[in-house]
């Protein structure tokens, strides 16, 4: 009888490892993609026709409406 616990106690003791190993690569392989994306890349920017683009609108446009 105290075999088998103690052998339990030894395959929970692998699977643990082995859990503890995978999310360890898991972690590493996310840091190896690293693909956090820049503030840059995130803003958006709406056009003249009020679609959104990713290109920052012409400034003598801009600065045109605010004079009038």
């Amino acid at each position: 009888m105290t075999n088998r616990i103690s052998s339990n106690k030894k395959e929970n003791e692998k699977k643990k490892i082995s859990k503890r190993l995978e999310k360890q690569k898991r972690k590493n392989e996310r840091k190896a993609n690293n693909s956090k994306k820049s503030f840059e890349d995130m803003i958006a920017y709406i056009d003249e026709t009020g679609q959104i683009t990713s290109t920052p609108p012409d400034v003598k446009i801009e600065n045109k409406n605010h004079n009038i």
